[in-house]
């Protein structure tokens, strides 16, 4: 265990520890003494990207309804789950909630449409893709602190960000800084992990919410057959409604310990003490259980075809992408439209990138609004 006057005492030797931080880009002084992983996140919860992931797509566009998610709610579904598998592990739980909260800052409005539609559009570019606009956010875009751009986040989890659910092929300028080719924090791990149960979970109960999928639909699902079953053994009368809540719980919770004893496993197995220790070994030690894993493949497969690609939801799909697509067009044919501090960022980083990082940064409803005011002759600007 660790010792550290700021921080946890009951640290494991393979968790990312506050005072071993590798640092920060810009020397700053601070008004406190709180560990570097806690302001990080203090950090991103008071960012303007942050907010506007309230209105930002999960699956269902903001205006369809005030109960399905958001990218802000499922940030926060994220980082319950991760602070959760952090605390099981005796892992730094304040660096792994940071990174839950920043995974999503980059997204694009109307979900995965946005980046498919922006990479798409970029292409001869750079390209376009979340993971990488979410480190552009906080090292680059974010204006708030004198003295540099950017949320000046520490090196841990600036990794982390870059490094999330991607092969780290990030451009080799950037990469460079942050060991390439080799594995981030198992904090950074788990958040891979965490995001795929919060997602497949709360898809569920927005699907079912929605009319799109169906209880008897799922009974063919073989992992929501058995933990929905073992719910109504234990509770025999309970109706269908808290069964959906009862039975996602129990598959968070199930899903949970799987990784927890999954990770335990492969720590013993790689002989992994120490972060030092996982670096040299350079395997990812966070995945489900073989059978977890199969079952949630099936899982995922059914929610893609009855669901993402649900005839309704394809169809604000070919909207989202008329939409992004005529925006980005526009701006890149007539820049003056874009707001003046991004005009100010032309002759840095290109009139292509500005524009995308304008559309990036709109929430749903920003987005439809704009192309309200832009394309809508009696709309008033």
């Amino acid at each position: 265990m660790i010792t550290d006057s700021t921080e946890r005492s009951d640290l494991a030797g393979y968790a990312c520890v506050s005072a071993l931080s590798l640092g920060r880009k810009h020397p700053e002084e601070f008004r406190d003494n709180r560990p570097a992983f806690e302001r990080d996140r203090d950090r991103i919860i008071h960012c303007a990207a942050f907010r506007r992931l309230e209105y930002k797509t999960q699956v269902f566009v903001n205006h369809e309804g005030d109960y399905y998610r958001t990218r802000l709610t499922h940030s926060l579904e994220v980082a319950q789950i991760g602070r959760a598998i952090a605390r099981k592990l005796h892992l730094n739980e304040e660096l792994t909630e940071a990174l839950a909260l920043a995974h999503d800052l980059g997204h694009t409005p109307f979900g995965h449409t946005g980046e498919d539609v922006l990479d798409r559009l970029m292409q001869g570019f750079g390209g376009f893709e979340h993971n990488l606009q979410s480190f552009r956010v906080v090292d680059e875009l974010e204006e708030r602190y004198p003295g540099f751009n950017g949320l000046n986040l520490t090196w841990e989890l600036r990794e982390g960000i870059i490094k999330h659910a991607s092969p780290y092929d990030a451009p080799l300028e950037t990469m460079s800084t942050f060991l390439p080719g080799v594995v981030p924090s198992i904090e950074a791990q788990i958040i891979n992990y965490a995001d795929e149960i919060a997602y497949n979970n709360h898809d569920i109960d927005d699907g079912l919410k929605s009319g799109y999928i169906t209880l008897e639909m799922l009974g063919q699902i073989e992992l929501w057959q058995r933990v929905s079953a073992s719910v109504r053994r234990k509770y025999p009368d309970i109706d269908d409604k808290r069964l959906v809540f009862q039975t996602i719980s129990a598959l968070i919770g199930l899903q949970i310990t799987d990784i927890c004893v999954t990770i335990k496993n492969n720590l013993e197995r790689f002989k992994i003490a120490t972060l030092e220790d996982l670096r040299l070994v350079n395997r990812s030690v966070v995945h489900f259980s073989d059978n977890i894993t199969t079952q949630n493949m099936e899982l995922k497969r059914f929610l893609f075809n009855s669901l993402y690609r649900h005839h309704k939801v394809d169809k604000m799909r070919v909207k989202a992408e008329i939409f992004i697509t005529r925006l980005f067009e526009t701006y890149l044919k007539y820049p003056n439209l874009l707001p003046p501090k991004y005009q100010a960022r032309f002759d840095q980083s290109g009139i292509q990138r500005v524009v995308c990082d304008y559309i990036a940064g709109m929430t749903d409803r920003f987005a439809l609004d704009e192309y309200k005011r832009l394309f809508e002759p009696y709309e008033r600007v």
